[in-house]
């Protein structure tokens, strides 16, 4: 019996040590390795260089000594370059991010199915059930207004406000195909008041003569800040946020509800430095990567990391958000585009 004890203890001994942390630990250490013997990475990220690549690059390369390669790309600059990489079977690209990217490329065969530890800590939300990518940065899509043209407390605060006659020929909004555009504030206000009500007030809105502009939310909100316009529809809400600290009459309203939208991060499939890339997403959503995210002005997706600005968060400024992910909203982002395209273009 005592030899029978001794047994069974040697077992659950054995067996406390693989599901104690420091096995994760042990994992860790390999992929740290591992990734140092490669050397570099490659990103090709949407994220704004000086705002938070920088910070992310030199924080990383401080920490394991191995150097970022980031190349600025846009969205379709992103999957044209990795696409074209891997028909060539010359991959440059180890890791990728941004709100659309992930599902054309991962119809291709593209990326890499991996997740970090982390993903299983996070949000469902945040994480890809299918397990190929993880949010890195949240954008929260809001209306904005001129302080000056608007009066701070007298902004609109629902749907209906939109049509008051006073905003006739005073709002702006993205013309582009996008969540941050015209088809994005389309499919907000159809998964909100349903598609019978929401068409009825979408048809009522498009005869305020919004004004279309071809280029992206920021260039928008630029105009808003400049007070061509009163108000700007489907604003990324931290933008304000930044450009009122440096003293421009501009603010983001809490909608309820607003759009959540995921800009994703993944390893590709035929990454020339694998071990390296998965590092780097290790990194960009643990604590300290998260914390970068914060203090760039970004809306980190750790619960337990705040905006900069703490209202930024849905959950945390007391306003209701709809959360897409990038295949949700690639699904229905053409028929989106068709109904803006029809009513105010």
């Amino acid at each position: 019996m005592r030899g029978n004890d001794g047994m069974r203890t040697l077992i659950f001994a054995a067996a406390l040590a693989v599901c104690a942390p420091g096995a994760a630990a042990a994992a860790d250490a390999a992929l740290i390795e591992a990734a140092k013997k490669e050397g570099r990475v490659t990103w090709y990220t949407a994220q704004i260089v000086n705002q938070l690549v920088r910070p992310i690059s030199d924080a990383f390369t401080r920490k394991y000594g191995i150097r970022i390669d980031a190349v600025r790309s846009d969205v379709t600059d992103t999957v044209l370059r990795i696409t074209a990489e891997s028909k060539a079977g010359k991959m440059q690209a180890d890791v990728f991010d941004g709100t659309a990217p992930a599902p054309p490329l991962k119809r291709l065969g593209m990326v890499m199915k991996w997740q970090p530890d982390a993903a299983r800590t996070l949000p469902k939300q945040f994480v890809d059930q299918e397990g190929y990518w993880v949010a890195n940065n949240l954008y929260v899509l809001t209306p904005v207004f001129n302080t000056q043209l608007v009066r701070p407390g007298a902004e609109p605060r629902e749907w209906n406000d939109l049509l008051d006659p006073k905003y006739k020929g005073r709002i702006a909004i993205s013309g582009l195909v996008s969540s941050s555009s015209g088809p994005g504030f389309v499919g907000t206000v159809l998964m909100d008041m349903g598609e019978e009500k929401g068409m009825e007030f979408l048809r009522k809105l498009a005869t305020q003569d919004i004004t279309n502009i071809q280029s992206s939310a920021r260039a928008m909100v630029d105009q808003v800040m400049a007070g061509e316009f009163a108000l700007g529809l489907q604003g990324f809400n931290h933008q304000p946020v930044i450009s009122a600290e440096q003293g421009a009459p501009v603010d983001w309203i809490k909608w309820s509800p607003s759009l959540a939208v995921l800009s994703v991060v993944a390893v590709t499939k035929d990454a020339p430095h694998p071990n390296a890339g998965k590092l780097l997403v290790d990194f960009l959503v643990s604590r300290e990567g998260q914390q970068i995210f914060s203090d760039s002005n970004y809306i980190p997706v750790d619960p337990d990391v705040p905006a900069k600005a703490k209202d930024l968060k849905p959950e945390v400024g007391g306003f209701r958000a709809i959360y897409l992910t990038p295949e949700e909203t690639d699904a229905r982002m053409p028929r989106w585009a068709e109904i803006y395209k029809r009513l105010f273009k």
